[in-house]
């Protein structure tokens, strides 16, 4: 039989954090070896961003350990707190005479492990009981069991019969005709102005300066 390795820790990671990982080892490095509410107090009072990407690892870490082994947080210490590079999202940015500079988007991967005093042995995970399925009565898992029957197939008869009882269709109305349009009234033909006769010439058209000088 292998051996059952005695674990010593619990932990919670956190992957892909969208902050460089220099920036999150320095507030890491300030709550390493600390206990669990004495951290959590330098946490809440830095001013660092990074600061409350590490403060959800430590909280996620100390839930494992309430929830899965039964042990009280504020008796735990910090026995663990790593920062590790991620993959870098890289990006560009205009600049002026048609250069581009580089933008680094930086992620790293955020680890705390809570330990008890001395390095004691962390208690095997609770085993939860299972819920047991809501009992079925009697009645609708019987009819769930007998096999369903299937419909007798319409008879003719039944069909005319529905085709004689359904309300008869209306006739189509033929479409209105359209009326007779009304003869307008007789235009009278303008009167045609009577034409000149050749040999006579137009009038010279009189002007402001003709009638001073004649004058």
């Amino acid at each position: 039989m292998a051996a059952v390795e005695e674990r010593t820790s619990v932990r919670a990671e956190a992957r892909y954090v969208r902050t460089a990982p220099r920036k999150a080892q320095l507030v890491a490095e300030q709550i390493r070896g600390r206990p669990v509410p004495e951290a959590r107090t330098i946490l809440a009072f830095m001013t660092r961003d990074a600061a409350r990407d590490v403060e959800r690892v430590l909280s996620s870490a100390v839930a494992n350990a309430e929830a899965n082994h039964g042990l009280d947080g504020d008796e735990l210490y910090i026995s663990v707190a790593t920062v590790g590079a991620g993959p870098t999202l890289k990006r560009w940015r205009a600049r002026a005479r048609g250069r581009v500079a580089r933008i680094k988007k930086r992620t790293c991967h955020i680890t705390i492990a809570l330990a008890l005093p001395a390095d004691e042995v962390i208690p095997a995970t609770i085993s939860r009981p299972v819920r047991p399925a809501a009992p079925v009565p009697e009645a609708e898992a019987a009819e769930s069991e007998a096999p369903k029957r299937k419909r007798a197939p319409r008879k003719q008869a039944e069909t005319a019969e529905a085709a004689e009882t359904a309300p008869e269709e209306r006739p189509k109305r033929a479409p209105r005709k359209k009326a007779a349009a009304e003869p307008k009234a007789e235009e009278k033909p303008k009167a045609k102005r009577a034409a000149k006769p050749k040999g006579e010439k137009a009038k010279p058209k009189t002007t402001r300066k003709k009638k001073a000088e004649d004058s």
